[in-house]
């Protein structure tokens, strides 16, 4: 497994990180295999959130640590988010602790290591975010922290306040979802990907150290699928399978190749419950795209170069 370091902190994670939004599917019996699995490849980072289920994955995953003793807890790296609510969106201090008390016992941990803020809360106070995160720090509940779905700004924001590194922002990325790459290509342009609609927050993050947690990295836009496959993206599963013949590999080994070989040092969020796609997902680490590969899949997503 391919290792990145996590924010500027120095500690080395791997480069692909287990989604578990989708394990509450598996059964005690199968999710004990796939966590296995999991590990197996080195794929020791696990993703939670507690609205995840309505927190029926992390009680699931929790049960499974809970019962199996050849799962040692300091062999897992722990990262779940909080913040969301049903209808709106709660970074209070009252509400941080609260969640987190729920995520650890969900867990059966008695800490995480990394906490994120799920999205941004409009009502945010960052006195109140500090003031969490001061006591979840002491408390030894939470070691690190970062925030999903940020802008920098609003990460700017938070940082008047929050005394911790904030090592992670967690956003949507992938081939066909990358106006974080186009909006600086298109630079200057009436062309529809020049809009920056996240203030920049790639070259902020390379810039201060951040690390890009990549999710739904096969998604396409507006929640329309897996483009994989996809009838609507013909060039792009063309470019895919041509690349994937060539490195001996899977047209999912390259999509997703194509996220890691980008100099930002991205984490990959996988999504999928399903062992043989994990695995494909995994090797991804020991395929390394040369620069034309890279824009070649670029274009085939339908994306311009001025």
């Amino acid at each position: 497994m391919k290792l990145i370091p996590l924010g500027g902190s120095g500690w080395m994670v791997p480069a692909v990180a287990v989604g578990c939004m989708r394990l509450g599917e598996l059964d005690g019996a199968a999710l004990g295999r796939f966590i296995h699995t999991a590990l197996d490849c080195g794929a020791t980072y696990f993703d939670h959130a507690d609205i995840y289920g309505g927190g029926s994955c992390e009680e699931h995953f929790g049960a499974v640590l809970q019962n199996d003793s050849s799962i040692r807890r300091e062999d897992l790296i722990l990262q779940s988010k909080c913040g969301i609510r049903q209808g709106f969106y709660d970074s209070s201090k009252e509400h941080l602790l609260e969640a987190v008390d729920g995520i650890l016992s969900r867990l059966h941990t008695d800490y995480l290591d990394v906490l994120l803020i799920h999205r941004p809360d409009a009502l945010v106070e960052p006195e109140e975010v500090a003031a969490a995160f001061d006591e979840l720090a002491q408390k030894g509940k939470v070691r690190h922290f970062g925030v999903s779905n940020h802008k920098p700004m609003q990460i700017e924001l938070l940082k008047k306040a929050v005394r911790q590194p904030l090592l992670v922002n967690q956003l949507q990325f992938s081939l066909p979802v990358s106006n974080m790459v186009a909006n600086g290509l298109e630079v200057n342009m009436e062309t529809p990907g020049a809009a920056d609609r996240d203030g920049s927050v790639l070259d902020y993050s390379r810039l201060y150290g951040m690390t890009i947690q990549a999710w739904s990295p096969f998604q396409t836009p507006s929640w329309g699928g897996c483009f994989l496959g996809d009838a609507r993206y013909p060039e792009l599963n063309r470019e895919l399978d041509s690349l994937a013949e060539q490195y001996h590999t899977s047209a999912t080994t390259i999509a997703a190749a194509w996220l890691l070989r980008h100099p930002a040092r991205m984490q990959l969020i996988t999504g999928t419950a399903r062992e043989s796609r994990l695995r494909e997902i995994v090797q991804a680490c020991e395929v390394r795209l040369t620069r034309e590969e890279w824009y070649r899949l670029y274009l085939a997503a339908g994306h311009p170069l001025p």
